[in-house]
């Protein structure tokens, strides 16, 4: 492999800026661009420490003071010989080392590629990749701690173990089967049933953790729903804390569904403002009422929004009913209390209101905090796994074919049909975890996972 060099803290002024190298020969490399105060080569530094000196340009004019730092392979995040400067972050001077680095021989790193490179070198497998990309992208303290644990190796142990047990029932066949004349245990169906029932469970768990990883991941799919004029784009712009949504006092303002991804209580939601739902005759008003219900139908929570200040409106039962029918945790919501509060009562169109119902006022915020503490309850902190989680759609339907598979060989096994009939799906579901984990997995599939990291990582 060539040596690759990149910057690994982006192209804005910051305090500190790092530029990362890697590849064999990169020491020597590094000696054009880096004079230590201490006078010894770049290459002759104690591993692992930092050592003080002047970065050089590539005429060998000083640009920067910093540090560096050497890191020899295997034991580097690539698991190859690997570098870092850390100088001064202007976006010049990182630019002129990097092209120092370039005229020394280097070449610029592609998005992905050191990540890459670990996972090549076996420093890391394709669980772990996809943690670094997921850590990057955190949004939460929960998700950040999910893909910790993830990039630590949780999730490929529990992968490592089915993978054994599937290689042990593959390797005690063909053992058998080869070595006819040696002392090999025979092959039990009862004992092959039990590591399969055993194996078919964890991945059945993981992949019961697939919509907890997608909500880690990517936010709480939450769709404000409610009448006209109720208060929906005020609420997504009190929470947003900026106006993202157009609100006025005309009715049917909001047509089409306004998204904004929020922090409340902790938990990133990503809110879904829709139209208010009512019938009417504008058919572009009704394409939005159309969308508006389609959100409710996929969210993961539901704000239905109902305006506090007003008489109540058979509508507004019309809609909890829905929100209780799309199976989603749901929260009634009555807006505008700086307005005052309508007189309520039993017979009022909403039929049975939960108990969990929330007053609050977009303009003076007042109820907001309550809103946020129901919202950190419905979906705690304490609820994150520990790292087992299927994280995207990829690890998804690798898990799946593998349980399948399984599923199949314990059926064959029950019908009766000879253990070797069980290999066929063993052997497919040892191909699927291969996948999942990179054992096996095709070239498009490693370079479309490494395309979504940024470059210097």
């Amino acid at each position: 492999m060539d040596v690759i060099a990149a910057i690994a803290t982006g192209t804005r002024p910051t305090a500190i800026g790092i530029v990362r190298v890697s590849g064999p020969g990169c020491f020597p490399l590094c000696d054009q661009v880096f004079r230590a105060a201490n006078g010894r080569p770049f290459s002759e530094q104690d591993a692992r420490r930092m050592a003080f000196g002047e970065m050089l340009d590539a005429a060998g004019h000083v640009i920067d003071q910093g540090l560096a730092v050497r890191f020899p392979g295997p034991n580097s995040y690539t698991g190859e010989d690997c570098a870092e400067f850390h100088c001064h972050g202007s976006p010049v001077v990182l630019q002129e080392l990097l092209a120092a680095l370039f005229a020394a021989g280097a070449r610029q790193a592609e998005a992905g590629e050191y990540t890459k490179r670990a996972f090549l070198n076996g420093r890391l497998d394709l669980t772990q990749a996809e943690a670094v990309a997921d850590l990057i992208d955190a949004e939460t303290a929960a998700a950040a701690r999910n893909a910790a644990a993830q990039l630590d190796g949780s999730l490929r142990r529990d992968l490592e173990a089915v993978t054994e047990r599937l290689l042990d029932i593959s390797s005690q066949f063909y053992a058998v089967v080869d070595y006819p004349d040696e002392d090999i245990q025979d092959i039990h169906p009862a004992q092959i049933a039990a590591a399969l029932q055993d194996c078919e469970s964890t991945l059945s768990r993981l992949l019961a953790t697939c919509q907890r990883g997608r909500v880690l991941k990517s936010g709480v799919r939450t769709a404000i729903v409610g009448r006209p004029n109720a208060g929906k784009s005020s609420l997504l712009n009190a929470l947003a804390g900026y106006e993202r949504a157009i609100v006025t006092d005309i009715p049917g303002t909001t047509r089409d569904t306004v998204e904004e991804s929020v922090l409340c209580g902790g938990v990133r939601l990503r809110l879904i403002d829709t139209a208010g739902i009512r019938e009417t005759g504008d058919a572009v008003e009704q394409l939005g009422v159309e969308r508006a219900r389609q959100a409710l139908a996929n969210a993961d929570l539901v704000l239905v929004v109902m305006d506090g200040s007003a008489p109540p409106a058979q509508e507004d039962g019309d809609i909890l009913r829905l929100a209780q029918e799309s199976g989603a945790p749901f929260l009634p919501i009555f807006s505008k209390l700086d307005l005052g509060t309508a007189p309520r009562i039993a017979a009022d169109g909403y039929g049975d209101c939960p108990a969990n119902a929330i007053r609050l006022s977009s303009v003076t915020g007042e109820g907001l905090d309550v809103l946020e503490e129901t919202v950190a309850a419905l979906f705690p902190e304490g609820d994150a796994p520990d790292g087992s989680i299927l994280t995207n759609q990829r690890q998804q339907d690798s898990a799946r074919r593998a349980r399948d598979a399984i599923r199949r060989g314990l059926e064959a096994l029950e019908s009766g049909l000879t253990p070797d009939a069980v290999l066929t799906d063993v052997e497919e579901a040892l191909d699927a975890l291969g996948e999942l984990t990179g054992r096996t997995a095709r070239e498009e599939i490693v370079s479309r996972i490494f395309e979504r990291f940024c470059v210097g990582k």
